[in-house]
């Protein structure tokens, strides 16, 4: 059983992509590149250091042009599809960038088998003016993939990928790209323009509040984007992002009653389970988020709060029974210490009630 995303470069896989390389490249010497892969580095890299690895070991054995090394990955790549092939447009972003009309046809090419967004970002820090004029045009591409290239190549915080400090200061060269995208069918490309709005709503909450102020309400599916783009911000309890989606400021007719904890000391692996009453005191239906927020006990022995989403709908007058669990399974994400744990229910961004319970071994 694989263990870890770099055990996806067995070696089977680097001998089955070395027979597929031979057979469009009869010249390709397959013992020396497996050579150069399994030198003494290979067994301590992680995953991308195994990427940028296998890359040079192409390097070293395709063809010495890089036109012709290119016109091999075209042949390969329709046979590679998957993250483990992210070498192929790595090859573009360490040998290519003296070609940059060459390279950006191998980027839109192999993007659509593995993807390109994280080959793409030295060429962003070196020639931003040019790349966002490049990925404008990509955004307009008929194929899904070059098109969520064009948003999710130049997030300013790609996870795994490198940072981009100029967009993370000024990311307004990018809104031009991802307001083309913002009605999208592919839910592909959708998801990448929520997920880079809510990234710059990390540094620039303010603008991209602005921004989907003028977007909701306008298209369904831009209707999406946007309440994914800010899902952080209401997390947070941000008054403006909880107001495009009609949360408004509770009444004092709202209350939280009889939170309570199912067991007050739970085990490791185990699940917490809790149940209270929402109180609906008015005379009308109100639009309720409902978040829990679990401040988790940390090795310095201070907490650190996570919130989850609980409920998002209209509650009508009258008490609501609200029943939940989280799971404190081992997970590689996040490590579980013992000791006092809270549990905060807020209401449309207000805290409102809250419990302790105790975390064991």
């Amino acid at each position: 059983m694989r263990e870890s995303l770099k055990d996806l470069f067995s070696t089977s896989f680097v001998e089955s992509f070395a027979i597929k390389v031979k057979k469009k490249y009869p010249a390709f010497n397959t013992e020396q590149f497996k050579s150069l892969i399994h030198d003494e580095a290979w067994e301590d890299e992680e995953f991308k250091q195994r990427i940028r690895h296998i890359t040079y070991a192409l390097t070293g054995t395709l063809p010495t042009s890089y036109v012709e090394a290119l016109d091999v990955l075209y042949e390969v790549a329709p046979e590679c599809r998957g993250i483990e092939h992210l070498f192929i447009p790595d090859f573009v972003e360490v040998n290519g960038m003296a070609d940059f009309e060459r390279s950006m046809q191998a980027l839109e090419f192999f993007t659509q088998f593995s993807t390109a967004e994280f080959a793409v970002r030295l060429f962003i820090i070196r020639e931003q003016d040019k790349m966002i004029a490049q990925m404008t045009e990509w955004a307009q591409s008929d194929n899904e993939h070059v098109r969520r290239l064009a948003s999710e190549g130049c997030r300013p915080r790609l996870p795994w990928g490198q940072q981009l400090p100029e967009l993370i200061r000024d990311p307004g060269p990018v809104l031009p790209i991802l307001t083309l995208l913002k009605e999208d069918k592919s839910l592909y490309v959708r998801k990448s323009v929520a997920n880079h709005l809510n990234d710059i709503s990390k540094d620039h909450p303010e603008l991209v509040l602005d921004l989907a102020m003028k977007w909701y309400g306008n298209h369904p599916l831009t209707d999406w984007i946007v309440r994914h783009a800010l899902r952080t911000l209401l997390r947070r309890g941000d008054v403006r992002a909880l107001a495009i989606f009609g949360y408004e400021e509770l009444e004092e007719t709202m209350e939280v009653a009889s939170l309570q904890v199912k067991r007050p000391v739970i085990a490791v692996g185990e699940d917490l389970e809790f149940s209270f009453t929402l109180i609906n005191g008015s005379d009308q239906a109100s639009s309720l988020r409902i978040d829990y927020e679990i401040g988790y006990m940390k090795a310095n022995g201070k907490q650190a709060p996570k919130r989850y989403k609980c409920s998002d709908k209209m509650y009508a007058p009258g008490g609501h029974k609200v029943t939940k669990k989280q799971s404190f399974k081992v997970i590689s994400t996040r490590r579980f210490y013992p000791g006092e744990h809270s549990l905060d229910i807020l209401v449309n961004g207000k805290r409102m009630a809250s419990v302790s319970f105790v975390l064991e071994e």
